[in-house]
């Protein structure tokens, strides 16, 4: 009886294992294939924050057929209006220069320069990616 139980334990425990492996196998490849995110929090006075966000969404929606982005996302806190995050995601560091090289980013920038806003940029790479398609 013991016997049979350490037998079933067993086949279980390679049952479940090989359910992982495509997981697993996943998962590496996500991590091989570095994208590079940039996260951006801005908190923008609220009299410029329309000219701040129409700015914003001209730049993003430029921003989103580029090439090498792969997603160009904005909030806006629920408590706070003010309070702005920017999610952006590109294959390769080569595709994020290339965005900062282009006019609909230069003139987002040119747009936003006057506009008094605390900012902080964090620049990521990606480790693992989960999503759904749209």
């Amino acid at each position: 009886m013991l016997k049979s139980l350490g037998i079933q334990t067993a086949a279980l425990v390679l049952f479940a294992s090989a359910g992982l492996l495509p997981v697993t196998a996943e998962n590496a490849v996500a991590q091989s294939a570095q994208r590079y995110v940039q996260l951006v929090d801005y908190e923008i006075a609220p009299t410029d924050l329309e000219k701040f966000i129409e700015a914003l969404k001209e730049n993003g929606a430029a921003t989103s057929k580029e090439a090498g982005n792969l997603q160009f996302d904005f909030s806006q806190s629920a408590s706070n209006p003010s309070q702005i995050f920017i999610y952006e995601v590109y294959e390769n560091e080569a595709a994020v220069q290339a965005h900062r090289a282009s006019d609909h980013f230069k003139k987002y920038v040119a747009t936003i320069k006057d506009i008094p806003a605390k900012r902080q940029i964090r620049p990521m790479v990606s480790v693992v990616r989960y999503s759904k398609a749209n």
